[in-house]
């Protein structure tokens, strides 16, 4: 039968609950626990699909084309392991399924409510994970405790843990410890208030993770126990770390996985295997080389919103024991620019970012054509591949009035289209093609030699595509399709054969970029990167 650990959050948002969640989940998983991570979103959206980025970050893809939160990447990236439909849940989603049983007459004439039928629904879902065989499953709560979106989920978890058998249940808050500059000292308040909100939703904390800027001493820890009513060793730090990589490490040396396993009446089955993740954190603190990437894109205000892109090229970096410098670069700002030689010359990669719309667009030209005839390693995702071709058809086929029909829905020349089976389509939530879908690569091309297969599967999150019309003109003038979906025939992948690596995907490569397996393309770029480098020097 599984166990269950439940993460709910304390003061202030954007405490790290997917990152502890991801470091727990690694640690047990390195015991030879069979664990998995879900994340329960207090937001009334059905998912993150239809959200703008500057909203909630980017909107992670998993295999079987679900729309998710970005913790989700983070689960994936720390257990290598895929995330599925089942591992988001929504309050739109709990609330739309409620809704459609009560259509459909399930209640017998009942009147819904949030108590029981919201609160049920919520514990089914919590519990679906467990047919599975995982030994834990691990539930991270969205939002802060006194949310009154929080509020059903608060009292879901409260609920279970009265209807499991004992030592099933753990409960873990994470809140902050606040350092006051002027007072020189940390402050337990906040976190005394925060433990107090949660015992009036029924719950008392086994174990408080405190994020802090300073080490937190014995005699704080004491009190925290005291006024918060847990065991002296269930007090963690959580220090502000160099990168989220560090945390599964610090909360080794804080002894979290084995409070947990002990609160939950199971013993290790072996000590923790962390090699590989020790040496990936030894080379990236210890690079060799050092290169600058420019991240052309438009929504550089939020950094989540490129969340992972940022982390595959920490992957990609550590495997080349190289420092990246990533430039993010608001692709507006070189529209108006005639100086993009000077403006970019410092970097030894540019990668267009996906996104959707028009604005930026001609920016992101401008730098496509830099990195095109200066030779700089060029990367395309995504809508980045589709503005390559634009480009491409501009300047190099002279079909001046090549577009996509994103950015100009009358152009004559419409390099770049919507996909047929999209045309009809006019709801926007979870309508695109999503989910991994298989391309077969040509064994003479470039990407043949990065990926060592002809035949891969990537996640797809688009509506416009490659117009095949144009495919002989392109190719004819050394532009390559070098992987096709075999079904579809529709374009995944394009390189530049006169260019050094000039590569454009239709998909996203860095949603599947983990700690243990860089991915290729990544890891393939960054060498070009360093290759560009040496050769200028």
């Amino acid at each position: 039968m599984s166990k269950y650990v439940f993460i709910t959050g304390g003061v202030t948002s954007s405490l790290g609950k997917g990152i502890i969640a991801a470091s727990l989940a690694k640690l047990l998983q390195s015991r030879g626990f069979r664990v998995t991570i879900q994340k329960f979103d207090p937001y009334i959206n059905v998912d993150p699909g239809t959200l703008n980025p500057y909203e909630h970050g980017e909107c992670y893809v998993t295999n079987d084309g679900a729309e998710t939160d970005l913790d989700l990447g983070h689960y994936e990236r720390f257990l290598n392991t895929p995330m599925s439909q089942a591992n988001n849940v929504t309050t739109g989603r709990i609330y739309q399924t409620v809704i459609n049983k009560e259509r459909a007459g399930d209640y017998l004439g009942k009147t819904v409510q949030v108590i029981p039928h919201i609160t049920d629904e919520i514990k089914r879902r919590m519990r679906l994970q467990g047919d599975k065989g995982y030994d834990i499953i691990i539930t991270e709560i969205g939002g802060t405790v006194g949310d009154i979106e929080s509020l059903p989920y608060l009292e879901s978890i409260r609920q279970l843990r009265q209807e499991l058998s004992d030592h099933d249940t753990v409960f873990l808050h994470l809140t902050l410890i606040p350092y006051l500059s002027a007072a020189k000292e940390l402050k337990t308040k906040p976190t005394q208030h925060s433990v107090k909100e949660l015992l009036t939703t029924g719950i008392q904390p086994d174990v408080l993770v405190c994020r802090t800027e300073h080490p937190i001493n014995k005699e704080i820890r004491q009190k925290l126990a005291l006024f918060c009513n847990v065991e002296r060793n269930s007090v963690i730090e959580a220090i502000d770390a160099e990168s989220i990589y560090d945390v599964p490490l610090l909360m080794l040396k804080e002894g979290l996985d084995k409070i947990v396993l002990a609160k939950l009446h199971l013993k290790s089955k072996h000590e923790p295997e962390l090699e590989l993740w020790r040496n990936f954190l030894a080379k990236l603190k210890h690079p060799l080389h050092e290169v600058n990437i420019g991240l052309i894109g438009k929504y550089h205000e939020l950094r989540d919103a490129y969340k992972s892109i940022y982390e595959a090229f920490v992957h990609a970096g550590a495997v080349n024991e190289c420092h990246i410098n990533i430039e993010a670069i608001h692709s507006e700002s070189l529209e108006n620019l005639d100086a993009i030689p000077e403006r970019l010359q410092h970097l030894h990669g540019i990668l267009i970012a996906p996104g959707f719309g028009e604005r930026g667009i001609e920016g992101k030209y401008k730098a496509i054509e830099y990195a095109r005839t200066q030779g700089v390693p060029f990367f395309g995702i995504c809508l980045g591949l589709q503005s390559a071709i634009v480009e491409f058809a501009r300047h190099v086929l002279h079909i001046r009035d090549a577009a996509s029909t994103e950015v100009n829905p009358k152009t004559k020349n419409p390099v770049v289209d919507m996909m047929p089976e999209q045309k009809g389509i006019t709801a926007k939530g979870g309508t695109m093609r999503l989910g991994s879908f298989a391309c077969k690569i040509k064994k003479d091309s470039k990407v043949f030699k990065i990926y060592g297969n002809d035949l891969i599967h990537e996640r797809h999150r688009h509506r416009w595509e490659f117009n095949n019309k144009y495919l002989e003109e392109f190719e004819s003038h050394g532009f390559k399709s070098v992987g096709v979906n075999p079904s579809t025939k529709l374009v995944e992948i394009m390189e530049l054969k006169s260019h050094p690596w000039f590569v454009g995907v239709q998909f996203h490569p860095e949603l599947q970029s983990t700690v243990e397996n860089p991915h290729p393309l990544f890891v393939s770029f960054i060498q070009a990167a360093i290759r560009f480098k040496m050769k200028e020097q």
